[in-house]
């Protein structure tokens, strides 16, 4: 990667990815018979002079909280083609799907494997802020999205499932 990926939340300003990991990791070891889901998305809004683009990373234990994190990257023009805005929120999730090296996803998984035949679960999920519906002007895009997010390992989740994106990183785009 040729840029620092720096990210924050409510409560730590500047992170790096190994920050973020070991957040994510302490909050699964508190209660490893958890249910978790290690959420990832990014959403985008095109401001005056420029495009803001949020990627959320949120690990979730089932009835019991989360912990979040963001990244702002900023590109210094109005991206207005829906097309392009879409495939570069879905590359921008795929660069912080990257980050999760088999390494990094087995430390996760085998803080639960213990407990698996307790109930306890872990999945990783890209959530992209598109929609299949038949009014959505995105839906010409899910096919191709959604089979990027799978090519990595990731269950692929659209609108209105892609909590992450169309929520949590919305938030932080305006």
């Amino acid at each position: 990667m040729d840029r620092p990926l720096n990210f924050q939340n409510i409560s730590r300003n500047k992170m790096n990815f190994d920050e973020v990991f070991h957040y994510i990791y302490s909050f699964m070891k508190k209660e490893p018979m958890g249910n978790y889901k290690l959420m990832l998305g990014t959403d985008s809004q095109v401001h005056t002079h420029a495009t803001v683009f949020i990627t959320g990373i949120v690990i979730q234990r089932k009835g019991a909280g989360v912990w979040a994190c963001f990244r702002k990257e900023v590109v210094n023009r109005q991206m207005h083609v829906l097309g392009e805005r879409i495939s570069y929120e879905t590359s921008l999730t795929e660069e912080v799907a990257s980050l999760f090296t088999e390494e990094k996803k087995t430390k996760l998984i085998n803080i639960v494997l213990p407990h698996i035949y307790k109930g306890a679960s872990f999945s990783i999920e890209g959530h992209i802020d598109i929609g299949a519906g038949e009014r959505n002007r995105t839906r010409i895009y899910v096919e191709e999205m959604m089979a990027r997010i799978e090519s990595l390992g990731m269950e692929a989740k659209i609108k209105p499932d892609a909590i992450v994106a169309s929520g949590y990183a919305n938030k932080y785009t305006k």
